[in-house]
């Protein structure tokens, strides 16, 4: 993939920059900014290296119309604070606005264009209104970086299409974002250990199948794991369940103990009365969860487990908490495993999302990871070996 150094001479010269500001908001606030942190290193390249930086980006998902809590005007207020500059704003991405924004930046200056999803084109299945809005797009600027990782597995128009029509190239974090995962992925170090969490099995299929392959352990945890848990015969309460996913599972401990693969699951569960950070909970075995409770995290005896089966590994991944962090009671587990990554000799990877959300609420220390990954999608459809048509198209 071609690099900021491959653009050749950028004074003068407007960039097209693709970053991914999909911050989490409190009405204006942003809660958590490490995507716009993130973006940083890339942006300050680009100024340094004389260009004047348009950046393009998203939040949320509006319906192809502007709505103004998807605004970028608080992140591009945050950007401004950030950099020590006075970032300009246009409101539009490819209008009036946008076209006098850019005609007006100067080598170093930097701009934020409002929302590109406020416009259908830029997620039409159609390839031609695509095209037709990336050379909207293409017409502000000179050449087009690629950084946010968030989105190259989306086939978009200023993710995908544009790259097609101006001098196109990658920026540092989706190069380290990349770089970092095939590391993970194409000759781990082993013991390869992979951590998954979050709310449903669905949404982690082709990641399980892919890994069952690949990896020497899969720690479960989070919400999915009460479906594994129906699929071994135990009752699960009232916890979150995907019942019509009870079979494929069964098929994933088939293909997990014919190939090696130790799939290791909780021996205790946190069950609370109801979901609520003040509910009532008790520590229960895995294997005998009350009826009327449901699972909200794993429990001690589970974290020690899972930090005992960390502990040795040579490359960790991990993709999804283990229980409801964002309630103290049951942030436990999900703290255990993430303390147990920063601790280990090993190469970890925190896959973006939820976990590193987590990471950085429960006030965990960023430089104990390895790489802490900003798209929770792209980093698994990585892990599922699938094409990235964001990165595809900068390769070829």
């Amino acid at each position: 993939m071609k690099t900021v150094a491959d653009l050749g001479d950028l004074h003068g010269k407007k960039v097209l920059l693709r970053s991914d500001f999909n911050v989490p908001l409190d009405g204006k606030t942003i809660t958590d900014d490490g995507r716009i942190r993130a973006s940083l290193p890339t942006i300050q390249q680009l100024r340094d290296a004389g260009a004047a930086v348009l950046i393009v980006a998203h939040l949320g998902r509006p319906k192809g119309a502007p709505e103004d809590k998807y605004s970028l005007a608080p992140a591009a207020a945050r950007l401004g604070e950030l950099l020590g500059i006075d970032v300009k704003f246009a409101t539009d991405t490819v209008g009036e606005s946008a076209k006098a924004v850019a005609a007006s930046l100067a080598d170093g200056e930097v701009a934020v264009l409002e929302n590109v999803r406020f416009y259908a084109a830029e997620t039409s299945k159609v390839e031609a209104e695509r095209a037709a809005f990336a050379a909207q797009l293409a017409e502000l600027a000179d050449a087009y970086v690629s950084d946010g990782f968030g989105v190259v597995h989306r086939k978009q128009a200023s993710v995908y299409d544009i790259a097609k029509l101006l001098p196109a190239a990658v920026g540092s974090l989706v190069l380290k974002e990349v770089e970092s995962l095939r590391k993970a992925t194409d000759n781990p170090g082993r013991p390869y250990v992979v951590v998954l969490g979050g709310s449903k099995v669905s949404d982690k299929l082709g990641v399980i199948a892919n890994l069952l392959t690949k990896a020497d352990r899969l720690l479960i945890g989070g919400g999915m794991v009460y479906t594994f848990l129906a699929a071994k015969g135990y009752g699960v309460g009232n916890s979150l369940l995907e019942a019509d996913q009870i079979d494929t599972v069964k098929g994933y401990l088939a293909t997990a103990e014919a190939n090696g693969v130790e799939i290791v699951l909780p021996t205790d569960i946190v069950a609370a009365d109801s979901f609520a950070p003040d509910a009532p909970f008790e520590v229960v075995a895995a294997d005998a969860i009350p009826d009327d409770k449901m699972g909200l995290d794993i429990g001690p005896a589970s974290a020690e487990l899972f930090a005992s089966k960390i502990a040795d590994s040579k490359t960790v991944v991990w993709n999804g908490p283990m229980g409801v962090f964002e309630f103290p009671a049951f942030a436990n587990g999900t703290r255990a495993v993430a303390q147990a990554m920063i601790d280990a000799d090993t190469f970890s990877i925190v896959g973006g999302g939820d976990s590193a959300a987590a990471v950085r609420i429960l006030g965990l220390d960023e430089a104990g990871f390895s790489h802490i990954s900003t798209g929770g999608g792209a980093s698994l459809e990585f892990l599922e070996g699938k094409s990235l048509p964001g990165i595809a198209i900068l390769e070829g």
